[in-house]
């Protein structure tokens, strides 16, 4: 097999690239302590369906800086308390068509699928504009202050979206999980290291893990290339390389990996030059609950077969 990484043997112990801030606890402790603050005063919506096992809502909460964020919410129609799974998407999309929750209602869980904010659905941005801001996300806030990064704010929504979900009567709080590929990938990891009450997360080739792994390999292009912009653009000579990587550090998840309880199964495609292996292994190594991934060795990031199916059958035993 053709190298785009490092060997899988390496890949297997390879423990990350990027600094992690002295103060990290400190940081997310402080975000989670913001996030109590915020009422989320949640709101459903009918959303006209044809479909007749299950229930579709416009669920719209808020979240840290008064955002108001949007997510599709799909319950079975049955009586009995539900399991649920939280969906997250890709870099720049949105929750996606409604239809893509049905086969979750139908199996008798219901789903949360959020659009995150200033991306390509309805959720608002709150940093200066309301609506789509649509790229930039991992640099916006970078050089001031980190509880100003914006994907702080993005990974404590995921958060809000489980707490939310996890008062409605119809879920059972007991067992819910998450999944998502790319961004969503790594959404869902960051939202069960943030929320220890999911209990299944089921990640996608995840993005925003190892930042300086990534730069080190040339590899910021496509999902990435908001660092190349930065350094060009505020850093030429790379005079505060150090300090950027580490302020990055509080959004790497690899650094929230730790904390992970939930049982977790990742897909990796070890040809991936979006989101590189080293990257997604650097956060998979330091999972200390009990995990599995399933490797392919021949793709990239793009789909792959079969993972939906397993990820449906592994989520189903909620």
């Amino acid at each position: 097999m053709p190298l785009i990484d490092m060997p899988l043997q390496e890949l297997r112990v390879y423990g990350g690239r990027n600094p992690r801030p002295p103060d990290f606890d400190a940081y997310w402790d402080r975000g989670l302590a913001e996030l109590d603050a915020t009422n989320p005063q949640p709101e459903l919506t009918p959303h006209q369906s044809p479909a007749r096992f299950a229930e579709c809502f416009d669920l719209w909460f808020t979240s840290v800086g008064g955002a108001r964020i949007h997510a599709q919410y799909v319950r079975p129609r049955s009586a009995e308390a539900h399991p649920a799974v939280l969906k997250f998407h890709g870099y720049s999309g949105n929750a996606g068509d409604w239809f893509s929750q049905l086969p979750w209602a139908a199996q008798g869980i219901a789903t949360a699928a959020l659009d995150v904010r200033g991306q390509g659905g309805l959720s608002e941005d709150v940093g200066g504009v309301r609506g789509t801001t649509l790229r930039g996300h991992i640099i916006r806030g970078l050089g001031g202050d980190p509880d100003q990064l914006l994907f702080r704010q993005i990974f404590l929504d995921t958060v809000q979206l489980a707490r939310v979900l996890m008062t409605f009567p119809e879920i059972d709080p007991r067992r819910v999980g998450a999944t998502g590929a790319s961004q969503g990938g790594g959404l869902t990891l960051a939202c069960a290291a943030l929320e220890p009450r999911i209990v299944r997360a089921a990640p996608v080739y995840p993005f925003l893990c190892d930042y300086q792994r990534v730069w080190e390999m040339d590899l910021a292009v496509d999902a990435y290339e908001e660092l190349t912009y930065y350094f060009k653009r505020f850093d030429p000579t790379h005079a505060r390389e150090q300090e950027t990587f580490t302020q990055l550090g509080y959004i790497d998840v690899q650094h929230l990996a730790a904390r992970i309880t939930a049982n977790v199964l990742m897909t990796t495609a070890l040809m991936d030059t979006v989101c590189p292996p080293s990257s997604q292994f650097a956060a998979y190594n330091k999972i200390q609950s009990a995990k599995d991934m399933v490797l392919y060795p021949d793709f990239g990031h793009e789909d792959l077969p079969d993972s939906e199916d397993r990820i449906f059958e592994y989520l189903s035993e909620l």
